[in-house]
């Protein structure tokens, strides 16, 4: 076997509703209904799907935590671009811009948080 690409991931979450809010107006990803009414946020061929905490689809992680997460998304956009953005919606750059290491190279980071304290990295390609 060989593994290509990620298709999704799930966040358990503290509000759906709240998580949409953000990810929408301060990631741009898009809301996506599915499945009698599930969410997920969707953005490029990939999307994020959301369990609610206490009331999470089955199977399901061990232990799901909302605030657990740590991953890191890439920009479109420059990091310039990225930080004006952030600011304009008066989110805190916890950290950055940084440089780091990405699956195909080196790249330039910052970190925030969403409303559950997960870590999100938000970078690009150098």
């Amino acid at each position: 076997m060989k593994i290509d690409r990620v298709d999704h991931f799930v966040l358990t979450v503290a509000s759906i509703d709240e998580t949409c809010k953000f990810y929408s107006d301060v990631l741009g990803m898009d809301v996506v209904e599915f499945a009698g009414g599930r969410k997920a946020l969707g953005f490029g061929s990939q999307k994020i799907n959301l369990h609610q905490r206490g009331n999470e689809f089955e199977p399901k992680s061990l232990h799901p935590t909302p605030g657990s997460a740590d991953f890191c998304l890439i920009s479109a956009k420059p990091i310039d671009m990225v930080l004006a953005h952030l600011s304009s919606r008066g989110v805190v750059v916890e950290e950055g811009p940084v440089s780091r290491t990405g699956a195909a190279g080196p790249i330039k980071s910052v970190y925030i948080r969403d409303p559950d304290d997960n870590l999100i990295e938000i970078s690009e390609y150098i």
